[in-house]
């Protein structure tokens, strides 16, 4: 344990006097007696957590937030009722009399309510949105304090002070944004850390933290997003619509934000959020002049200050021994931290030099410098600090420090250490290690995986970067090899069917392990995959690339950066020349970026004999054609892709495809067939234990069985349609209690709005809710064609309903939304319910107009079955 008053009261008095002149100077540090070898803890050293003097006491008249209770009843009320439901829609295939059958249903239907409202009621007072993970945690992704932080007490104040002033801040108050600036190596980014752990209690929703050097406002968002909770599987769109997910989704939240290595203004004003309860604390070197910010600019240490952080580092006592030669050590280092913690690291780890020793030989590095014509890129305080360290390492850690400084990626993992060198990852890591304790590296925390994260300081990596090495191609390769190995780990761990005929089925442990590890190296992997296009190394940037493509297309997420992978790795595979290669890139592209690359897919596959990948290549041109609209088209690619995985006893891909099939039936009014290939999709994915692929068939089954019912009801049958009207139900809300264990919102929506659709007379104002939750889940999550089908599903619910004005007003929303994101088949749909809705309130007149349009919509698009369905109302409206 490290406390203060560690060192002998005469030592203390000694190096007080000495140090301040004796002016009454506050001088505090800290000292272990504990260590077993002369060891440095170094700048966020990663075997030791942070150290921080204490936490900022809240007066009297400002409680401690008080940690919020775990409510049970709701969980355990909707669990017991999903499982009753769940029985009781069994029993209605049972033999009993009807009059027992309505009183179970109605039960069912109860219980149903209570799961809905038990898994879905918030309290009034937290009124923000559900995180999907139902085991989600604030997030907390602070870097750590420096161990031997010290010298900012009035700075420290300062921040205290601002902080504390705006706690009784009204509702209408902008959020607090402090912008901390000054030059490099002041200790900017170390103070924002000391900070945020002395206030993290006043954050109760979390702290996100981003270096912001090289990384768009963009990609910070999608970071902060995906740590809230938020999984985007669809495209978002750009950066206003991701500022208005941002601002949705801060909204009722007090969490601080931590910007660092801001370049100007433009990178921060996206990621500033308006909710009062937050706020934000930026770095940069020059002043950014944001709107209602607080700025205040950070000097460079006094000399008690400098005398203090030398002392901690090196020892109170050698300090003491040599006070004039400490002096002059923080004087030549300009009184910059960054310098003065270098040279205190290798007096920490050279317990035979004298402080009189290192003045000397960072006076001579000193005096060379000044001679020489240096670019300006690193000051000459903090060159000579560094160039002294350097040349005192060992070979092999200024090698890995040469070798570190020409990757770009922002921070890697401990084992690029053992890859760059060629060792071990054990002993790569100690040298690594080595390198933090004389303060040449420093550690960012640990990420999503649990894993330490290292980097180097802009200034030390420019001075590295200057040096000579002539390994470094062969070194990055390593890593860039060791990065492929790993990525493609996780990517078959998250979807080993896009991998071959692998017959396994992904654990929800290993899944999940992928997604955390694709979320803490996105970066880094893109940055790797760009270095190795930068270096000619197309195999890598094929084999890297066809990883990240895979993972993001299991996880739905990180669009933009998906799409630029998925065009660099088309790229890569026409470099190669390697056709197999080049058909697979193609479908990646095709899955994010559209495109015709699948029909070219298809050619080189069955050019190749390659069978498995060339039905691969049929679904996704039967897909493509399917949601465009030209469902004739399309239903030969999907059944041929079916008997081709048939012939291949690739049961998962086939039942899959079944699934599409089915749903396309369902679009051309052939309800029994999409039954028959659903229940044989269903028995697939069940005997396989795959949760996920049965809970979307489940959902699809139940929009199938509403058709059923709708149809039998049409045709007078109302016993049967009641009873089929029930199973769909059931059907859609476990699909739904599926998706919502597992976290997952998206699907969860999907089926709330597939619930609004099943068209049971006896249900309509529920239906209608139904629509509604769905929307506010898809608008929460940005997805925006989402949100124009669920116009569209509301204005059918209120025509049943019988409420025409409105529904005419949500159908012409969905008309406007899938126009202007250029879905013509649903556009024409939608305009095909529109003329429904006028007919069946007897509006003849305004009927025909969009009629008409849908019919020349599906006529430019050969949909037959959309064609024939509008003609036969164009000609109810003509009788």
């Amino acid at each position: 344990m490290t406390r203060e008053g560690d060192l002998p009261a005469e030592l203390r008095s000694a190096l007080l006097e000495h140090a301040t002149g004796g002016r009454g100077m506050s001088i505090r540090w800290t000292a272990r007696q504990d260590w077993r070898r002369p060891y440095l803890i170094g700048l966020n050293h990663p075997r030791r957590g942070c150290v921080v003097t204490g936490p900022l006491r809240l007066t009297e008249d400002e409680p401690r937030p008080r940690r919020r209770r775990r409510v049970w009843a709701a969980p355990v009320a909707a669990g017991a009722a999903a499982g009753a439901a769940s029985v009781l829609a069994a029993s209605l295939e049972w033999e009993i009399p009807p009059v027992a059958k309505i009183g179970v249903t109605g039960l069912a239907a109860v219980l149903v309510g209570v799961t809905t409202w038990a898994t879905t009621a918030t309290s009034r007072n937290e009124p923000k949105p559900r995180p999907e993970d139902p085991l989600w945690r604030p997030p907390d992704q602070w870097p750590p304090s420096p161990e031997h932080f010290t010298g900012r007490t009035e700075a420290l104040a300062e921040l205290r002070k601002v902080f504390s002033a705006r706690r009784g801040a009204n509702e209408l108050a902008p959020p607090l944004v402090v912008s901390v600036y000054g030059r490099g190596g002041v200790g900017k980014s170390a103070l924002m850390a000391r900070f945020g752990q002395e206030i993290a209690d006043w954050f109760p929703d979390g702290r996100l933290y981003a270096s912001l050097r090289g990384i768009r406002p963009d990609e910070v968002l999608i970071g902060f997003l995906r740590a809230l909770g938020v999984r985007l599987t669809t495209d978002p769109g750009g950066l206003e619509e991701l500022r208005r997910l941002w601002l949705t989704w801060t909204k009722g939240r007090r969490i601080l934000i931590g910007l660092d290595n801001v370049d100007d203004a433009e990178q921060v004003k996206a990621l500033i959020p308006a909710e009062p309860g937050c706020a934000v604390v930026v770095t940069s070197r020059q002043p950014l002049f944001l709107m209602n910010a607080y700025d205040t600019q950070l000097s460079v240490f006094s000399e008690a200050q400098g005398v203090e952080l030398l002392a901690r580092l090196a020892g109170g006592a050698r300090v003491v021994e040599d006070l004039a030669s400490a002096k002059e050590i923080v004087k030549i280092c300009d009184y910059l931290p960054l310098a003065i913690n270098i040279c205190g690291g290798r007096l920490a780890t050279r317990s035979s030099w004298s402080l009189r020793e290192l003045a000397g030989r960072l006076a001579d590095e000193r005096r060379r410098l000044d001679q020489l014509e240096l670019a300006r890129t690193v000051d000459k305080s903090v060159r000579a600090s560094v160039q002294l360290s350097y040349d005192d390492c060992t070979g092999i850690q200024r090698r890995l420090l040469r070798l570190l400084s020409s990757l770009t990626s922002p921070d890697v993992p401990g084992w690029v250490a053992g890859e760059l060198l060629g060792i071990s990852v054990l002993d790569g890591a100690d040298q690594l290690e080595a390198l933090v304790d004389v303060q040449l590296a420093e550690t960012s925390g640990a990420d999503q995986t649990g894993a330490m994260r290292y980097r180097l300081h802009d200034l030390v990596r420019l001075f590295a970067a200057e040096l000579e090495e002539d390994r470094r191609d062969a070194a990055i390769e390593r890593v860039l090899y060791g990065y492929r190995r790993r990525a493609e780990a996780a990517a078959q761990a998250r979807w080993p069917q896009d991998w071959g005929r692998t017959g396994r089925v992904g654990d929800l442990e290993g899944q999940a392990q992928a997604s955390d590890w694709l979320n803490a190296e996105r970066l880094s992997l893109i940055a790797m995959i760009n270095q190795a296009r930068s270096m000619g190394l197309w195999e890598l940037v094929f084999g890297l690339g066809r990883a990240f493509c895979s993972i993001c297309h299991s996880l739905r997420a990180y669009w933009t950066d998906w799409g630029e992978i998925a065009e660099i790795t088309v790229e890569a595979a026409r470099r190669m020349g390697d056709r197999r290669a080049l058909g697979i890139a193609l479908l990646d592209r095709t899955a994010v970026n559209a495109g015709d690359g699948a029909v070219e897919a298809l050619e080189i596959f069955t050019e190749l004999g390659e069978s498995w990948w060339a039905a691969r290549a049929m679904r996704t041109i039967g897909m493509r054609l399917f949601n465009d609209g030209n469902l004739d088209r399309a239903q030969g690619y999907l059944i041929g892709a079916i008997t081709a995985f048939k012939g291949e006893e690739d049961y998962w891909w086939m039942a899959r495809t079944q699934r599409n099939l089915a749903e396309l039936r369902l679009a051309e009014r052939r309800p029994e067939e999409a039954r028959e290939l659903l229940e044989d999709a269903l028995e697939v994915f069940k005997r396989d234990g795959n949760r996920y692929s049965e809970a979307q068939t489940l959902r699809a089954y139940g929009e199938v069985l509403a058709a059923q019912a709708r149809g039998l009801r049409r045709e007078g049958d109302l016993k049967a349609a009641a009873d089929l009207f029930t199973k769909a139900g059931f059907s859609l809300d476990r699909a739904g209690e599926m998706f919502r264990s597992r976290g997952e919102l998206w699907e969860e929506a999907r089926c709330l709005r597939a619930a609004g659709e099943v068209g049971d007379p006896t249900n309509g104002l529920r239906e209608l809710e139904q629509v509604k939750r769905a929307e506010e889940i898809l608008a929460a999550l940005g997805d925006s064609w989402g949100q124009a089908r669920t116009h569209l599903s509301a204005g059918r619910a209120l025509a049943r309903l019988g409420r025409k004005a409105e529904a005419e007003t949500e159908l012409l929303r969905s008309v406007a939304a899938f126009e202007e994101l250029g879905d013509q088949w649903w556009m024409a749909r939608s305009l095909r319910y529109l003329g429904e809705t006028h007919l069946d309130a007897r509006d003849r007149d305004a009927a025909v107009p969009p009629l008409e349009r849908a019919r020349e919509i599906y006529r430019s698009l050969g949909n037959e079955a959309g064609m024939r369905r509008t003609l036969e109302l164009l000609r109810r409206a003509e009788s």
